[in-house]
């Protein structure tokens, strides 16, 4: 089987390349969502892959989520495409010109069914939240329990190029003001890999 790992930074996936690096390709797109939708664009125009597995860290709105946890993401929204009008936010599907929700193409249950992850819904956004208005009012509009800078955009390419791929995540901080020592992304980190490097290994062996 041929499987992709798509990260928007080295060092979210560094562990899982320095283990199974020949065994996988590795595709880092840079953060946010339209380097990740080129980067994938360009790498799929030209290759073919059975499984393509988005990687990384994210934060989290839901506090029955830990630091630490390992979620695979079961719908993904443009948070911040649309259009303002006065308070209210009206998006992109509402006016017509798009669409903001996107799904993955394929999921857990269906790649490896004796792997389980608690599943969550995510928004993808050019500016993490940290401003506890902007907080209160996306939880209101979105009711998000992870937020990143890629992952709708990952589904969106997937969509496109018609190829099957999942997003996984692990918590690295809460969804607050700004508070960088109440991270932990190496916690976050070494779980996402842990995780990752099981499922690749058992997915090439079976």
């Amino acid at each position: 089987m041929l499987i992709l790992i798509v990260a928007a930074t080295k060092f979210e996936v560094a562990p899982l390349v320095n283990q199974l690096g020949n065994k996988v390709d590795v595709l880092i797109t840079g953060a946010g969502m339209v380097p990740t939708a080129f980067g994938m664009a360009r790498q799929l125009s030209n290759h073919t892959y059975d499984l393509v597995l988005n990687l990384g860290i994210a934060g989290s709105f839901d506090r029955n989520f830990n630091l630490g946890d390992v979620l695979e993401v079961t719908e993904d929204t443009f948070a911040e495409l649309g259009a303002q009008d006065d308070e209210a936010f009206i998006p992109i599907d509402t006016l017509g010109f798009g669409e903001s929700v996107f799904l993955p193409t394929t999921s857990l249950e269906q790649v490896y069914p004796n792997f389980f992850l608690k599943k969550a819904k995510a928004i993808t956004v050019n500016t993490v939240h940290g401003h506890e208005p902007s907080i209160q009012k996306v939880q209101q509009r979105l009711h998000p329990q992870l937020e990143s800078m890629e992952g709708a955009a990952f589904f969106y390419a997937c969509r496109q190029m018609n190829v099957p791929g999942m997003q996984i995540r692990a918590v690295s901080n809460y969804v607050e003001k700004r508070n960088r020592e109440a991270w932990n992304i190496g916690l976050a980190i070494k779980n996402l890999n842990t995780f990752a490097i099981d499922l690749v290994n058992q997915i090439i062996n079976s």
